[in-house]
């Protein structure tokens, strides 16, 4: 990867909707060979999929919170069990299994708080497994970027 393809991949952070003509234009190149480098980006992976990211306070689900989980039994296959269910509810938007005194954070958007407490049902109180959680209402973001810097 370049200083072309960096600063292509900046531009596409910031606004995937941008035109290959007006990109092009931006880093220097011809429209095809900045074509050729996106699909080139695509097809090596670094471009894993292209979204669009919603306005949360647009949506109808503008609650955020942080869920961290502490569970009974550890080893791979517990975490597994335990993520695959995290990851099967509609609410979750991360899972991740991490290091220390926790094993597992989530970040959940919810519609309201009924959602929260059934979400809490099928997760935590029903599970053998599930030791220990702590959740942390958002009230307010400081940052939230989705962008990696190149």
């Amino acid at each position: 990867m370049d200083r072309i393809d960096r600063k292509l991949l900046n531009l596409m952070q910031r606004d995937a909707s941008r035109t290959n003509v007006d990109m092009s234009e931006e880093v220097g190149l011809s429209p095809s060979s900045c074509l050729r480098r996106v699909q080139r980006l695509h097809k090596s992976g670094v471009i894993d999929r292209i979204v669009a990211i919603l306005n949360p306070a647009k949506t109808e689900r503008a609650i955020k919170a942080l869920v961290t989980v502490e569970l009974k039994l550890h080893g791979d296959q517990h975490m597994r069990r335990f993520l695959n269910s995290a990851i099967a509810e509609e609410a979750v938007s991360h899972a991740y299994a991490v290091t220390g005194e926790i094993d597992v954070v989530l970040m959940l958007r919810l519609r309201d708080m009924e959602e929260f407490d059934s979400l809490c049902d099928r997760l935590f109180r029903d599970q053998d497994n599930v030791a220990r959680f702590v959740t942390m209402m958002i009230i307010r973001t400081g940052k939230e970027e989705t962008a990696i810097r190149l």
